[in-house]
């Protein structure tokens, strides 16, 4: 990863989409040259609600359990930021501090998921658009001063419930349960229960895969076709992880 050459990067970026999850086993590379490798694959955003390195703003610390006092895991079903405008391309995460058991993270392939669907299920979400905020996640760690001015800097956003990614040409399940909070113009009886099908599609053990992580594993996924979720069966172990996230364009 320090030292990628264009041949090797083009084979990554095909890999990556013929495969939307990457495992890079044991790559003793520095911050820098973690970030550098993000680049090689796009502009990097930086997270406003997250921890980040201060040194390194693009860099999303994730971290739980040991002496942080923090016991917040992502364990819910998501893609990364779908709440922005322009939801990020994809992201690649380094095992850092890895505790001895469980800290896993899934992944779930939403074209599959979207594929087992049902034809009248397929019918009835195709064309439908949902309301993605930031809020239903982040809303503790906005100061209420700031309040006002982070709404109107990341208002709701409504994208497609099915995406079509945009290299591929692939549709996939595009709502989660992290960010989602509605289906536009339905009510709210209907909206759960198409959110509650669509997550379940989701959580179908036979579209995902597992990854057990080791430090200085490297997993890099397709945010546009990929869902993840962490496993919090670590704690009071000590996990922390390190991110960088690439920028993506608006879904269609």
């Amino acid at each position: 990863m320090a030292d990628v050459d264009g041949v090797t990067l083009d084979k990554l970026k095909k890999a990556w989409l013929d495969y939307k999850v990457l495992v890079l086993r044991d790559q003793h590379i520095t911050t820098e040259e973690h970030i550098a490798f993000g680049r090689l694959f796009g502009d990097l955003e930086v997270h406003p609600f997250t921890d980040n390195d201060e040194d390194y703003p693009e860099v999303v610390v994730l971290e739980a359990g040991g002496a942080s006092g923090k016991t917040f895991v992502a364990a819910g079903w998501h893609s990364d930021v779908t709440w922005r405008a322009e939801p990020s391309m994809g992201s690649i995460l380094r095992g850092r501090i890895v505790p001895p058991v469980g800290g896993d993270t899934c992944f779930a392939d939403a074209t599959a998921a979207y594929r087992r669907l049902s034809d009248d299920w397929r019918q009835r979400v195709d064309d439908l658009y949902a309301i993605h905020d930031y809020s239903r996640v982040f809303e503790d760690r906005v100061e209420p001063s700031e309040t006002e001015r982070i709404r109107t800097q990341y208002p709701p956003q409504r994208h497609p419930v099915i995406r079509t990614h945009p290299v591929t040409g692939a549709r996939g399940i595009y709502t989660n349960i992290g960010f989602t909070s509605h289906i536009d113009g339905l009510s709210e009886e209907e909206s759960r229960e198409i959110l509650r099908h669509l997550e379940w599609a989701i959580r179908n053990p036979s579209v995902q895969c597992r990854v057990r992580w080791n430090v200085d594993t490297f997993v890099m996924w397709d945010n546009r076709c990929v869902q993840h979720a962490a496993s919090a069966d670590f704690l009071p172990e000590h996990r922390l992880m390190e991110r960088v996230t690439v920028v993506g364009d608006r879904p269609f």
